[in-house]
Parts: structure tokens; sequence; C-alpha cells
């Protein structure tokens, strides 16, 4: 009986697999509109998980075995000296088990791109058989002029994707959408099952690509036009189709990792002061206030939500790019990317939402960031949503105000007395905005409010040989819940800070 419902399975999804090759055939002239239609489609039908079974000789592989794997520079798609964009491809194996079509497009026509073994060279441990089936490929990335070699960005895993601004150095993800995370069960990872890349003109920088993209909840279409450069600039239009009810849709969703920086030592067995592709998370919401949350790497899951409507933006940002913080010339955490959302649209009202989850090291992605909409997706409705994706150094916006640029955290009290006190210090130093041309001795104010606890000797003041302001207080709290304090400095003009807030857990 087992044997006879695998095998209706096998059917179904090979009957479902003809439909899509067969309306792909029949998409000659590819459009948008035949996209949307496409996922409405599939999200009115019984969803097929893709085959995830490999070969023998690629399954089971190990992390230095699949690196061996190289693409064939010489095989990449439009090569040439009249091409600033070159594409090359992922092969199957170790975390990337799905197949994923890849496709052409020039001047609305599609060529499906076919997989050979003679595309990839294969390390010396690697037997690869004399035959080999159709595999497929696991994704993409694409290189840009002078330095083709170079990615500037990628395709790879379920809906994740990443790029690079101009330190080439890769950091953070992004991903296509997220469901249920930090839900109390198995968070579901839509997948890119097709993409189509439309040939650019001779010597463009730009490209348009474009995916289907899959999961048990919703089906979507998404169009990404890419501009790489200093700032990498990613347009994004995603019409998503709900085959059923979500409890929580993470739109434009960014990944990435935090273990150890100035503020939070909790994992810190490591000669390097720091370690993160990501050390805050900024927001310009909708009433025009920029606030920092810096990240952290908690005992257990913390999940925050910042009620908003029509949010200008957010991002994960690594705002510290000085090298002597993290000593680390391989990683180079210093020149990751920052990654900013700019809705092209009003969103509405909202849920800027940042989960962080315990990582005892740095090879865990342990922060996600996304926006919730408050209407809740239902089957058979269609959403559209619309943003911007800036990678690179800083951000596309910044506060006229001054940032925070440090936060730190240690022991209460004075430094040097025979008893410490039980409470906590927190030190934020800010720099930039009315601060470069504050006389020392204006009066700054810190405006400071806690959750819970009481808060000690406040003080704010210019730091000495310095081009910073330090703002320092003191927390008496009892318990272990969690506080959330948000502060800013403020002199007889009015803010003269973004706003800092903070989630401490004693």
């Amino acid at each position: 009986m087992a044997i006879y419902h695998a095998l209706i399975h096998r059917l179904a999804a090979l009957a479902i697999m003809s439909v899509l090759i067969a309306n792909l055939q029949a998409a000659e002239k590819f459009d948008v509109a035949w996209l949307r239609a496409e996922a409405k489609r599939i999200s009115g039908q019984p969803y097929v998980a893709p085959p995830t079974k490999l070969p023998t000789w690629i399954d089971g592989l190990d992390y230095d075995a699949y690196q061996s794997i190289k693409f064939n520079k010489d095989k990449a798609l439009w090569q040439g000296k009249d091409r600033s964009l070159e594409v090359r491809l992922f092969h199957l194996g170790l975390f990337f088990r799905h197949p994923v079509g890849i496709n052409e497009v020039s001047l609305g026509k599609v060529t499906k791109v076919p997989y050979s073994k003679d595309l990839f060279t294969y390390g010396k441990t690697l037997k690869v058989p004399s035959k080999v089936d159709n595999l497929g490929f696991a994704g993409f990335r694409v290189g840009v002029s002078p330095d083709k070699n170079a990615d500037m960005f990628a395709f790879l895993g379920a809906s994740y994707f990443r790029a690079v601004g101009a330190t080439k150095q890769y950091g953070l993800s992004a991903r296509g959408l997220a469901v249920d995370t930090a839900l109390p069960r198995a968070e579901e990872f839509p997948d890119f099952r097709e993409f189509w890349l439309e040939k650019p003109a001779a010597n463009s920088t730009t490209l348009r690509v474009h995916a289907l993209l899959d999961s048990p909840s919703v089906a979507g279409a998404y169009t990404f036009v890419i501009t790489p450069g200093e700032v990498t600039k990613m347009d994004v239009d995603a019409v998503l189709y709900p085959r059923k009810k979500i409890e929580r849709v993470g739109i434009a969703p960014l990944t990435s990792m935090y273990q150890c920086g100035e503020n939070d030592r909790r994992v810190a067995d490591d000669w390097r002061p720091e370690i993160h592709d990501s050390d805050g998370l900024s927001m310009w919401n909708g009433s025009g206030e920029w606030i920092w949350r810096p990240l952290v790497n908690p005992k257990t899951l913390q999940f925050n939500s910042f009620l908003d409507e029509n949010p200008k933006g957010f991002g994960l940002l690594q705002r510290d790019q000085d090298f002597d913080h993290y000593l680390d010339d391989g990683a180079m955490y210093h020149k990751r990317p920052s990654l900013w959302i700019e809705p092209l649209e009003g969103w509405g009202k909202g849920q800027i939402q940042l989960v962080e989850i315990p990582s005892p090291d740095e090879t865990f992605d342990n922060v996600v960031a996304f926006w919730n909409p408050q209407k809740s997706f239902t089957p058979g409705e269609e959403r559209h949503f619309s943003y911007r994706l800036h990678w690179g150094s800083k951000p596309p916006v910044t506060t006229p105000m001054a940032q925070v640029v440090a936060t730190r955290v240690g022991a209460g009290g004075v430094p040097g007395e025979k008893i410490r006190s039980t409470s906590r210090k927190f030190v934020l130093d800010f720099k930039g905005g009315r601060f470069e041309d504050l006389p020392w001795e204006t009066k700054v104010e810190p405006v400071i409010s806690t959750s819970r606890g009481e808060i000690l000797h406040p003080a704010a003041r210019p730091v000495v040989g310095g081009d910073t302001w330090r703002c320092n207080f003191d927390l008496k709290v009892d318990g272990k819940d969690p506080v959330n304090l948000r502060l800013f400095l403020k002199d007889a003009k009015g803010a003269l800070t973004e706003t800092w807030i903070y989630q401490y857990t004693p």
C-alpha cells in the first residue's frame, strides 16, 4: 500500500511538472503577465515539494568536497568584451538539494539553460560518472566588469539571495519571503523554483531577473531589476497568491549573524573583540522618527515588534567599519555590507519585526528582520509589494541628527570603587548632527524611559580628545524579565540624536 501511495504521489508530481513544462514551452514570448498568471494558477493546485534525492556521487558531500566543484568560467552566460555582466551557475550538493530551472530570455524568447557536467570542474577526490543525468542547477551568481570573477550578487538556496557593494565582501542575506518565522512550530521556507534572466543590452550593467516562488502556503511572481555598483540596487516587485491563511508573513526579510560585540559579550570566548555581519537594526518610521536598535546574541529566542504605518525604510546595518574592532583579516567583518529596505509604495499598517536567536558561533545566521503587514493573507487573494534594496557600506539615507556609534554595557557604579554596585551601566556614544558644532559647555539632557527598574545617574558630555558625545546611566532592576529601554539626547533647541532602544535581559 505504501508503494502504491508513493507511486500515485510520483505520478501526480510528474503530471504537474509536465503541465509546467508545457506552459513554459507555450510561453515563447515571456512577459511578467504570464509569470503572474502561472503563479496564480499553481496557487490553486495542491503543493508539490521539489525533489531532494541526489545521485550517489554528489549525495552526502561535505563542505570541502562541495567547494571543490567550480563552474568553468569559459562557459559563462553572456561572456564577451562587449558584455558587462556574466552569469555563472551553482552545482547541486551539500545543503542545496532542490534543482531550479534557469532560463535565458532574449527578445522575449525563452531558452532553457541545459545542465552538463562539462560546465564544471571537480575536485580530485570527487569521482564523477562518465554519464550524468540532467541534474539542473542550485542557483546562479553574477559578476560585472572589470572583474567578472568577483561576485556582485547571487541567488542560492530556497529564496535566499545576497549582494555586495564597493568592498566586494559578502555578509548578510535577503529572502524572497518569510513564512511563520519564530512561531512555536517549524518555519516554512519558500523556494524560488524557476528563474528567467533577461539578456542585457551590450555594455549594460542592469539585469532583470524573474522568479517563480512556491511553498505549501503561497505562490508568487517576482521581478528583480538589479544594478551593481558602489551601492548595488535591487528593485523588487512581488505579487503573492496565498494557498491558505498564513499567521505570520515576512515581507523583504533580512537574515544576518551577530555573535558578540561591544554591547553583548555573552558568547565571547574568542581572540577577536567583535564578530558580526550586522550590529544594529535601523528604522525610519512613518512619522519620521529615526530609531537604532543594537543587536544581541540572547540566551533565549527574542522576538520584538515595532508598530508602524507606511514605514519610510528599515535595514540591518554594519555601522562599525573599524578593522581594529574585529582584527579579522580573513572574514573581513569590517567590510560587510549593510542592507537598507526602501518601500516604493505605501505598505499601510503593520510591524517591523526582529528575531534574535541564541547562537554558539559565527556559522549560524541568528538574526532576522522583516515587515509584517497587519492585514492577514487569505487564500484566493492577490497581494502586491514593491521595494528597493540598497547593498553597500552606508544606507542611502541617514538621519540629520547624531547617530549612535557605540553601545557598551558593563558593571554599574563608579570605576575604582571598592564595592561595585549591583546595577548595570550603559554607555552610548553619539556622533554627527549638531554635535559637530555644539559648544562643550552646552547643557545636554538624556531623555530615558524604562519598562521597569530604576534609572540612576544619567549624564551626557563630550568625550575628551574625540569628536563624540557620550551618555551614560545605570539601570537597577530586580528579577530576570527583559527590560525595554529608550533614550535620546536633547538641548534647549530640541532633539540632538536619533532614538536608541534596547532590550536588556538581566
